[in-house]
């Protein structure tokens, strides 16, 4: 089992190795892209397939979720939250495949993605209150917070990648080490729970980024602003 500080190069392309993760990863988002594309061509206006409706019950319970969770329309962030989702989900349970690590058992992979979350944050907070009213969030309740919100903010990303590293990279250790001692049929139970876990986690990280960047968009303007409106009343 490779080490989830160092991946096995497979090959270089010039200067730069690629590793056995990269590969995965290359492969899982070619996977998801052509079977996007796919489906895209299979849907229809009228009466829909069994695939059609189960992807409609899908969409329509992401749009349940983002509503919940964020308390906004979720057409901006559907297609954000829901392939995050998915690519977690299918990066965990990778793990099925004979001779392959999930991506998500390598610490730089999660890195990776609580980067994107933290990038989105940002884009989706300024996109929705512009550059000085996404600044000014720093601001609440108090100046005085602003180093604790700032500190906040980047604890927060690394709190996403810890916790996947860990629930996932704890399932892959379980089942190499169960496999190695009892053989091919003991670890089938805690193949299945592992699946239930890549699944759950997928879930966890989807809803984190939901409240850290509803966190963005609903944080109030500035302090000043309260003042007014207390003086006002």
């Amino acid at each position: 089992m490779m080490s989830p500080l160092s991946s096995h190069v497979l090959f270089h392309i010039g200067p730069v190795p690629v590793t056995q993760p990269v590969v995965t990863t290359w492969g899982i988002m070619a996977v998801l892209t052509l079977g996007g594309a796919w489906i895209s061509r299979t849907l229809t206006s009228g009466r829909p397939g069994r695939l059609q409706t189960l992807l409609e019950l899908g969409v329509t319970a992401l749009d349940q979720q983002i509503r919940e969770t964020m308390r906004t329309e979720p057409a901006p962030y559907r297609s954000f939250v829901g392939t995050l989702f998915l690519f977690i989900l299918v990066a965990n349970w990778s793990s099925l495949v004979p001779g392959v690590e999930p991506p998500t058992a390598i610490l730089a992979t999660d890195a990776a993605l609580a980067i994107i979350v933290f990038l989105a944050i940002i884009i989706f907070g300024v996109r929705s209150g512009g550059v000085t009213g996404y600044l000014r969030s720093f601001l609440w309740p108090s100046v005085v917070m602003v180093p604790l919100n700032l500190i906040g903010t980047l604890t927060r990303t690394f709190s996403l990648m810890v916790r996947l590293f860990g629930n996932v990279m704890a399932g892959v250790f379980i089942i190499g080490i169960v496999l190695s001692l009892a053989g091919l049929l003991v670890p089938i139970p805690l193949m299945a729970l592992d699946l239930l876990t890549g699944a759950v986690q997928a879930y966890i990280f989807a809803i984190l980024a939901m409240v850290f960047i509803a966190g963005a968009l609903t944080r109030p303007a500035a302090p000043q602003s309260i003042k007014n409106t207390g003086s006002r009343s």
